[in-house]
C-alpha cells in the first residue's frame, strides 16, 4: 500500500474544489484496486459528484441553508461550530476504484473537496 499527500489552498469561507486531477496524479501507473482519499481536518469534507460550477455553488449554498451559522454551544470555544457540522454531513473521505493507475469514475463524476471554514491550506491524503 502506498500513500501520497498534496495540499489545496482554498480562497473562500465555503467553497467546493475539484481535486480529481491531483488525486489521479498521486496514483502510480500500475495501481489496481481502490484508493481512499482522506482529509485530516474537521471543517472540510470530500464527496464525489459532478464538478459543474453552478452545482458546486448550489452545494455550498445548501450546506449554509442546512446549518445555521449561529446558536451552537461549540461557538463559545472558537466560533466555527457550523463549519464542523457541515463537514460532518459531507464526511472526511471517499473511496474510488482504480484500474491500471486510472480512477474508475463515471462520466460526470469528480472528487470534490468541500471547504467549510476557509480560506485555508488543506492536506489531502491518497492511499492506494
Amino acid at each position: 500500500m502506498g500513500r501520497e499527500r498534496f495540499t489545496v489552498q482554498t480562497d473562500e469561507h465555503t467553497t467546493v474544489t475539484d481535486i480529481t486531477e491531483q488525486v489521479a496524479d498521486a496514483l502510480p501507473p500500475a495501481a489496481d484496486g481502490t484508493c481512499t482519499v482522506f482529509v485530516r481536518h474537521t471543517t472540510v469534507g470530500l464527496t464525489v459528484n459532478e464538478a459543474e460550477p453552478r452545482l458546486l455553488g448550489d452545494l455550498a449554498d445548501s450546506l449554509a441553508d442546512l446549518v445555521a451559522d449561529e446558536g451552537w454551544d461549540h461557538d463559545a470555544l472558537d466560533g466555527n461550530a457550523d463549519s464542523h457540522v457541515q463537514a460532518m454531513l459531507v464526511g472526511p473521505d471517499v473511496t474510488v476504484p482504480v484500474t491500471e493507475g486510472s480512477l474508475d469514475l463515471g462520466t460526470w463524476q469528480s472528487i470534490l473537496l468541500v471547504e467549510c471554514d476557509g480560506p485555508r491550506e488543506r492536506a489531502v491524503d491518497v492511499r492506494y
